[in-house]
């Protein structure tokens, strides 16, 4: 069976970071939001199979889960692990021992470890407890980000109120401690994802490992162990090349960097900003970038150098470099498609089709600011130029055959295949057209009135026409009831005769009498 769409996305995560970027197991696994055997597992089978990155173009979800998971006769499973945090919290009742736990383990788990493994494990695994972690930094592996909540007052020129608190977004390289800051009207995703983007470009390259706090913009779902990163913030970290790492919550030494960042931040560039009135975030973004420049410029207390020199020395080299293109931002979303295939954009009460026999399926929409794109199972399936306007959007390549005959449906189509029998039948579908209130209404009577001259005849549909004309009869029931009578070969009605001119004679008096 086919694994679920969100696994199969988490599993091209794993591919990208691991053959792609290099990164190791557990960093993979941090990024890609998945346990450390199942990243290893994925990456194992994907060897198997000869699978490397990039994965080989219009590779779908489903090819790709039947290369990494054939069926193998006589293939081992990997013994389970217990739930360690379970097994401490047990441990912990009274009368509890590992003893009575591993034997639990063994009545549901027949092939499980042995208890001296057991042991063994339960106490590699408790010794990790606590333990505080020495980030050793390396060469432009990460960059630590974070929208501290420090803002900033922006002034309205004419009243002299404040207009806007702007949000002071924060960066800082691991191994240099370089600082870059920004100030955005606020946190949502839009300006989240632009200060990456201006982060790269004002540092010239890209790290390898972003890691940010569990800002709503950036994670849509905190976890401890399996946090979901939004599918926006997902996208422009794959074009940039870069792996997303949140920082556990409540767990400050992950993102230690990034606190003395934001500590620095407040000290020498905030307290220094508090006394000038910014009428502007872009005069704002100004002073805030010269006293960045300065706070990377000052020596460090405890070692040669500065931060930038240091950020020169060595983050610089090691950053991979920007790609051609600069991220265009987007947003996604899950839509299923309707009946009618189309899927709406809520935003701009627009419509837009995708192909007919995905109907009643869950896609995925990437909407920029230009275009709307649609995809299946990873595929693009349907490609639109973005409007602003409320109405539909079309491809006719998406419709059955039968409603494409019908959309190609025009006025002048119409009148042009009743020509091909005759001048009187023209003139008969040009009546019906314009005895409706919406040309559109009369389409299917001059079709059948049409298809009546395979029936009977182009000669006699002609003849039928005329009489249907001259009787005003402007329908198809009645063009076909004179076929199907014979009244074609009468003669038609007579005309209304016209009264001979009055003669010229005495009696009559002219206009001068009455004056």
């Amino acid at each position: 069976m086919p694994r679920p769409h969100t696994a199969m996305r988490k599993i091209r995560d794993v591919l990208r970071l691991s053959f792609g970027q290099g990164l190791s197991l557990r960093q993979v696994s941090a990024s890609a939001q998945v346990p450390f055997t199942t990243a290893a597992d994925y990456v194992r089978r994907a060897k198997q199979a000869e699978v490397s990155w990039p994965l080989p173009e219009g590779l779908d979800d489903e090819a790709l889960h039947a290369l990494l998971f054939r069926p193998r006769e006589g293939s081992a499973q990997d013994r389970p692990l217990p739930e360690w945090a379970e097994v401490h919290q047990e441990m912990r009742r009274k009368g509890v021992t590992l003893m009575l736990l591993w034997l639990e383990y063994k009545e549901a788990n027949p092939d499980g470890y042995a208890y001296t493994q057991f042991t063994r494990l339960y106490k590699a695994w408790k010794r990790s407890l606590d333990v505080v972690m020495r980030q050793d930094h390396k060469a432009g592996e990460r960059l630590f980000v974070d929208f501290p909540g420090e803002t900033l007052p922006i002034y309205d020129p004419k009243t002299s109120q404040v207009a806007m608190r702007a949000e002071l977004f924060v960066a800082a390289l691991g191994a240099s401690g370089y600082v870059y800051a920004e100030a955005f009207p606020s946190q949502e995703l839009m300006y989240w994802v632009t200060a990456h983007v201006h982060t790269f470009e004002a540092i010239g390259g890209c790290p390898e490992i972003v890691v940010c706090d569990n800002l709503r913009s950036g994670v849509t779902r905190p976890h401890r162990y399996e946090p979901d990163v939004n599918a926006t913030y997902a996208e422009m970290a794959a074009h940039y090349g870069v792996a997303i790492i949140p920082a556990r919550a409540y767990r400050p030494r992950d993102k230690a960097k990034a606190e003395i960042s934001v500590l620095l931040v407040e000290r020498w560039i905030l307290a220094r900003l508090r006394k000038q009135a910014f009428t502007s975030l872009a005069q704002a973004n100004e002073a805030i970038a010269e006293l960045a420049e300065w706070v990377n410029a000052r020596p460090f207390k405890k070692q040669a150098g500065s931060r930038k020199e240091l950020f020169e020395q060595v983050d610089r080299p090691a950053l991979r470099a920007l790609p051609p293109t600069r991220y265009e931002f987007a947003t996604w979303r899950r839509a299923k498609l309707g009946i009618d295939y189309h899927i709406e954009v809520r935003a701009d009460r627009h419509f837009y089709s995708a192909p007919f026999s995905l109907v009643g399926e869950v896609l995925d929409v990437r909407m920029t600011t230009t275009t709307v794109e649609v995809f299946c199972r990873h595929n693009r399936v349907a490609s639109h130029v973005r409007s602003r306007r409320p109405g539909y959007t079309t491809d006719p390549a998406h419709m059955p055959e039968s409603h494409r005959r019908h959309a190609s449906w025009t006025p002048s189509r119409i009148l042009s295949w009743a020509k091909q029998a005759g001048p009187c039948t023209a003139r008969l579908a040009d009546a019906v057209l314009h005895s409706r209130p919406h040309p559109e209404q009369g389409f299917r009577t001059c079709l059948g009135i049409i298809r009546l001259g395979d029936r009977y005849g182009k000669e006699r549909l002609e003849a039928a026409a005329a009489r249907a004309v001259a009787l005003r009869s402007y329908s198809y029931r009645s063009v076909e009831s004179i076929l199907r009578n014979g009244l074609d070969a009468q003669p038609l009605p007579a005309e209304r005769p016209q009264l001979p001119p009055h003669p010229d004679h005495d009696n009559l008096r002219g206009p001068g009498y009455y004056q």
